[in-house]
């Protein structure tokens, strides 16, 4: 069912851009921009799958200009260079890509909702209740295991990477700062291999992501900016609401079917 009007209407078009540039500048500065675009996407007719699929394709090119501005920052870890981190989430991004177009529509519909709740309680706590575990340390063959993980689940699904890479990069050893520009990296390579995959899929709405894409990418260079000037606390807020009103409206959606 179409929500906003017909996919490739104009209204629709001008929304999905809106919320692609939205999302751009929320993946910049705190993570999260595929609540926003994910919603938008099931909102202009695409299941679920299809637009889990649709919205990494088009977050890729900000994620990647995204990366690139905060290139300066990046720094690898004290037993693990930049180029480990790269090769990690490059397969591991891949991996997850591959098993999510082998998983089947019917069933992602059914673990989508709890995908989201997932995402939504890893957001939470990155953002509000994770502060006193920074004192404990990853060793390296964990930080390893970490970034896998997190790059299979990024290139299966990809919401809340952003505070999972946060998180286990600083526990590693990194200072926030760098760790904000290394996850910048590492999150548009795990997408580049997942992206690639995808291109070859009949899954993705190759018009929407030309104008979600583009919203994401001017957004994205808008947040690098204003990385020091936004009050993050509430996007953080306004992220974490948004997730719980998805994932109650996705159980409501799968009782529904």
């Amino acid at each position: 069912m179409h929500w906003i009007g017909p996919g490739h209407s104009g209204l629709t078009l001008s929304v999905v851009a809106l919320v692609g540039f939205i999302a751009g500048v929320q993946n910049s500065l705190a993570g999260g921009g595929s609540f926003l675009t994910f919603p938008v996407l099931l909102l202009t007719g695409l299941d679920p799958r299809a637009a889990n699929v649709t919205s990494a394709v088009a977050l890729f090119p900000g994620q990647l200009s995204t990366g690139f501005a905060s290139r300066a920052g990046v720094v690898g870890l004290p037993a693990l260079s930049v180029r480990a981190l790269v090769l990690i989430s490059l397969f591991g991004g891949a991996a997850g890509a591959l098993l999510l177009l082998a998983t089947p529509t019917d069933f992602f519909n059914t673990l989508v909702p709890w995908l989201v709740l997932f995402a939504t309680a890893v957001f939470a706590w990155g953002s509000f209740g994770g502060r006193g575990s920074s004192h404990r340390r990853l060793g390296t063959p964990a930080a390893c295991a970490a970034q896998a993980a997190i790059s299979i689940y990024g290139g299966y699904f990809g919401g809340g990477i952003s505070i999972l890479m946060l998180a286990a990069l600083t526990m590693a050893g990194l200072p926030v700062r760098g760790a904000w520009a290394t996850k910048n990296l590492l999150a548009a390579v795990m997408n580049a291999s997942a992206v690639l995959i995808f291109a070859f899929s009949a899954e993705v709405d190759w018009k929407q992501v030309l104008v979600l894409g583009t919203g994401a990418v001017i957004g994205g260079q808008l947040g690098v900016y204003a990385f020091h000037r936004v009050n993050e606390q509430i996007l953080r807020i306004c992220i974490v609401l948004l997730g719980l009103g998805l994932t109650a409206g996705l159980f409501w959606r799968a009782a529904r079917s």
